[in-house]
């Protein structure tokens, strides 16, 4: 619990709104992504890097071993008790390899592959943690959240992802705009790089309106893995006025937990 309301606090609080007896296996499963989402920044090396993801694998393919490291055992024993498929924390971890590289994303497919393996997959454990018997019927809707999720978080990690070198926004989309991943990584920010992160907004909002035209559906019981996604619409409000290419784009406190709060208690309602 502490190492996600440190790490990732949208995801710490919505873990709050769940059933007090699936709290913990949320917060293992969000600690686990913080964990793995944060290797390039504690080891700069691509090669080590690689080797800690390995070591995951490891960990979660192995059966019934106790690791002695705190999250380790605490994500089997999640994974065990909610019979979550390690095929996908495989693939989870296989994505995020890229993160560790500074190869830029080479189509929008890519990119819709790698919010689908890392976002959207998070998103579906959480659910098959809060609801089983419903997780499945609304894999398709945590394919769009995850998109849209993910989207939105590289864009408000623009700034640093520039500075190091990276360039998640895909070249497809890049050439469209008149860019280049050179361009656009070490460039002035001008035209060309404000029109790719114009159509990577655009794109994060078609996915974001498919999960929302579906989230009408959403059972009160799976909210709280959805949670997340109440932030969306508004961080990309701020975005189309305070570009990130221009600096980190951010909601005050107060103003993130009330949105998460009106979902919460409300859900989606008809757009």
């Amino acid at each position: 619990m502490d190492a996600v309301r440190a790490a990732d606090h949208d995801r710490y609080v919505s873990a709050l709104y769940a059933p007090a007896d699936r709290r913990d296996a949320l917060f293992s499963l969000y600690a686990f992504n913080a964990e793995i989402a944060g290797v390039r920044d504690r080891i700069h090396e691509p090669l080590p890097g690689e080797v800690r993801l390995q070591w995951w694998r490891d960990v979660i393919a192995a059966e019934g071993e106790v690791t002695g490291n705190p999250l380790a055992d605490a994500l089997k024993a999640t994974i065990s008790a909610h019979r979550l498929p390690k095929s996908a924390f495989d693939n989870m971890l296989e994505a995020r390899i890229f993160d560790l590289y500074d190869d830029p994303m080479p189509s929008r497919t890519d990119l819709e592959g790698y919010c689908g393996e890392t976002a959207a997959a998070l998103i579906q454990f959480a659910a098959m943690v809060l609801y089983p018997v419903e997780a499945p019927r609304f894999a398709e809707l945590a394919g769009r959240a995850g998109c849209a999720q993910a989207m939105t978080g590289l864009l408000l990690l623009l700034p640093l992802h520039r500075k190091r070198g990276q360039c998640f926004v895909p070249m497809d989309v890049l050439a469209a705009a008149g860019s280049s991943p050179e361009e656009f990584v070490k460039g002035d920010g001008g035209p060309s790089a404000q029109r790719a992160v114009a159509a990577m907004i655009a794109l994060a909002r078609e996915h974001l309106a498919a999960f929302e035209q579906g989230a009408q559906a959403l059972p009160a019981s799976l909210r709280p893995a959805f949670l997340p996604l109440a932030l969306t619409r508004t961080y990309l409000d701020r975005m189309e006025r305070h570009s990130p290419l221009d600096g980190v784009v951010r909601l005050p406190a107060l103003r993130r937990h009330w949105l998460l709060l009106r979902r919460a208690s409300k859900g989606w309602p008809p757009l």
